[in-house]
């Protein structure tokens, strides 16, 4: 189906699952997820979003401690920035609001973390100089103070580094259940794109969108992978998620992107972008039709049954515009 043939009821069917932008508090954005289905309105989600090497081995990160920033408060770890990741710990007890800020050479995240645990944050914008600064809030004033920081230049082993590894976004380490499941889906595939295949069928074919999440998840929310597979559902950050883990704990580097989708009121949304030796960085794939591979946004297309619209719709690179890279 051509692009202009496209109007109509045929419209109401491509746009979208997502999650769009809402209302700030507090300083952070909230997102109300839309889906137009048909005749149906729904505004429900609302979540705070951010050569390779086909690797034998599971790679998961570790704070070495050769290379630190800390304080009896706080310790940033950067001793495997060269992997492409940073870890922090609020090593103290504190029941405030706690953050991280990772400023790379072009892109600035900030995330929330949890106190008295090891958190992993990539470095996204590959090679370069980056500042990562702890913070705690003061409830009485609202403002964050700094707690302890890190400056350093990483330089990584190869580009892929930050996308083979678990990190906050994509918290595979403990996931036994998600990287069982991935070794079910690909065993005997050698070629790394038919294991995206393989991934991406089960994904799109086995989950369906949480209306009830999307309407009670709070700010800060984070993807429980296995929780997800589980239950079979979840929202965009979930499906998102869940494809990232199940290519990289294969040796398959691949990007949780964040972004607006839609021309007209774009929404927020998460999609993949996967990496081969055939295609390089196909930044969304969704399937090979014979000649090329189409863009990659497992929500979109398992909750529009994959329609040739919705198809159609997802394989247009101008309808998404990237933020973040996770």
């Amino acid at each position: 189906m051509k692009g202009n043939r496209i109007c109509g009821a045929v419209l109401a069917l491509v746009l979208l699952t997502g999650c769009a932008p809402g209302a700030e508090k507090g300083g952070e954005t909230i997102f109300v997820g839309r889906t137009v289905l048909g005749e149906f309105l729904i505004r429900e989600e609302q979540v705070a979003l951010s050569g390779a090497p086909a690797l034998p081995t599971l790679l998961l990160p570790q704070a070495s401690g050769t290379k630190t920033a800390k304080n009896r408060r706080a310790v940033i770890d950067y001793s495997n920035s060269q992997d492409g990741y940073v870890m922090v710990n609020f090593t103290a007890e504190s029941d405030k609001q706690l953050k991280v800020k990772v400023a790379g050479p072009v892109t600035d995240y900030t995330y929330d973390i949890a106190p008295q645990e090891w958190t992993t944050f990539p470095l996204a914008d590959g090679n370069g100089k980056y500042t990562v600064k702890v913070y705690e809030q003061n409830p009485a004033t609202g403002k964050y103070a700094p707690v302890v920081t890190a400056e350093f230049t990483a330089a990584l082993v190869d580009e892929f580094a930050p996308f083979l590894r678990p990190n906050q976004y994509v918290n595979y380490a403990q996931a036994d259940d998600t990287l069982e499941k991935a070794e079910e889906l690909t065993k005997d595939v050698g070629e790394p794109l038919e294991k995206v295949e393989k991934v991406y069928s089960f994904v799109v074919g086995n989950l369906t969108y949480d209306r009830e999440l999307a309407r009670n998840v709070k700010s800060g929310y984070l993807p429980d992978l296995d929780q997800v597979l589980a239950k079979g559902k979840g929202i965009c950050f979930d499906y998102a998620a869940l494809m990232t883990a199940m290519l990289r704990c294969q040796g398959i580097p691949c990007k949780l992107v964040t972004g607006y989708v839609g021309t007209e009121n774009p929404a927020y949304h998460a999609w993949i972008s996967v990496w081969s030796e055939e295609t390089g960085w196909v930044d969304g794939a969704i399937y090979f039709d014979g000649s090329a591979w189409q863009r990659m946004d497992p929500t979109f297309a398992s909750t529009g049954g994959s329609s040739e619209a919705m198809i159609e719709y997802i394989g247009d690179g101008n309808n998404y515009a990237v933020k973040y890279f996770y």
